[in-house]
């Protein structure tokens, strides 16, 4: 019974009905997350936002950081928009201790709370929201491991490289812990190969990134593969094309679709890429809220995936991508 009347609602909305506008009227709802406009990830997220807020006729609101990753600028914006008596917050939980009061006081004032993007590492345990919408960190990380494995070279040593982008959020530790844990596991299976498994912290500014990997490769130029935890790595496939370096002899790999990485997958520098549905990320929790708030159904967990990108796949992803969808 449930399922159906989830099916009709939904269709309701999707529809645009007269009668979901009434319902929605007036509904207030802010996304508070940890990254900035410029980051063309979150554009897509937007999108699927403003998308769902469209069709509900909602007020919305979507508050970005000033600077890149700055848990302390999402705090001060989540305590700003919930000052507003929102029916909604939405937001990324890229801490485990930094939101946990604010969240907690939101609920206890009715606010609906929805995490979407990055949860909480302990999920309902360790935070008061209601439900979490977005990828499930370490197996996307343990998979990407695995495609980029395929790349490997038959024979001689693999001494790979993980970024971890964000060292200490929750999003990007879990990433390379997941992608770790497959290199571990490699290295137990092949006994015989030299499988060498190196961290290092490489930060979210691109040019950042493609410094500090850039310097690392001059230092270790028998690098084998290296792993980012979000898309800067396409800055690095940038500087090795700058450098001269072939296609292919280090291998790339890391997360979300976006216009340079497509890019450099059609370029030969990334081999693999994981997708995690921005475009979700950003509509369904709307949705959800708007589903809570009028129906009285309680949100649920949404697992956006680990969608496995090669670079064959690319042609197929270029005009949803130049829409803002991937």
């Amino acid at each position: 019974m449930k399922k159906l009347l989830i099916s009709a609602v939904l269709g309701a909305i999707l529809a645009g009905g007269s009668a979901t506008a009434s319902f929605a009227d007036g509904m207030n709802i802010v996304f508070t997350h940890h990254s900035s406009a410029s980051n063309p990830f979150w554009q897509a997220v937007k999108k699927g936002f403003d998308d769902a807020c469209s069709k509900l006729e909602a007020s919305c609101q979507m508050i970005f950081t000033q600077t890149e990753g700055s848990i302390e600028q999402q705090s001060a914006n989540m305590q700003a928009a919930l000052a507003g008596k929102p029916d909604a917050l939405i937001t990324s939980i890229v801490d485990n201790n930094a939101f946990d009061q604010i969240i907690s006081d939101a609920r206890a004032a009715g606010v609906i709370v929805i995490a979407s993007n990055v949860d909480d590492t302990d999920g309902a345990k360790g935070n008061a929201r209601q439900a979490f919408i977005g990828q499930g960190f370490v197996p996307a990380g343990y998979s990407l491991g695995q495609a980029m494995s395929e790349s490997f070279p038959a024979e001689g040593p693999i001494k790979a490289l993980v970024g971890v982008s964000a060292p200490g959020q929750n999003w990007s530790e879990q990433r390379a812990a997941g992608v770790i844990k497959f290199l571990e596991e490699f290295k137990a299976a092949n006994p015989n190969r030299e499988v060498e498994i190196n961290r290092l912290d490489t930060g979210t500014d691109g040019a950042v990134v493609a410094d500090r990997v850039g310097a690392y490769l001059n230092a270790h130029p028998d690098t084998t593969v290296y792993f980012d935890t979000g898309l800067w790595h396409a800055g690095v496939a940038r500087a090795l094309a700058d450098r001269g370096v072939e296609p292919g002899k280090v291998l790339l790999g890391g997360f979300d679709i976006v216009a340079e990485v497509l890019q450099q997958m059609q370029a030969g520098y990334i081999q693999v890429e994981v997708d995690q549905q921005p475009y979700m990320q950003g509509f369904m929790p709307v949705m959800e809220a708007y589903l809570a708030k009028t129906v009285g159904l309680a949100p649920a967990d949404i697992d956006t995936g680990q969608g496995i990108v090669r670079p064959a796949d690319v042609p197929a992803l270029w005009d949803l991508s130049k829409q803002g969808l991937r």
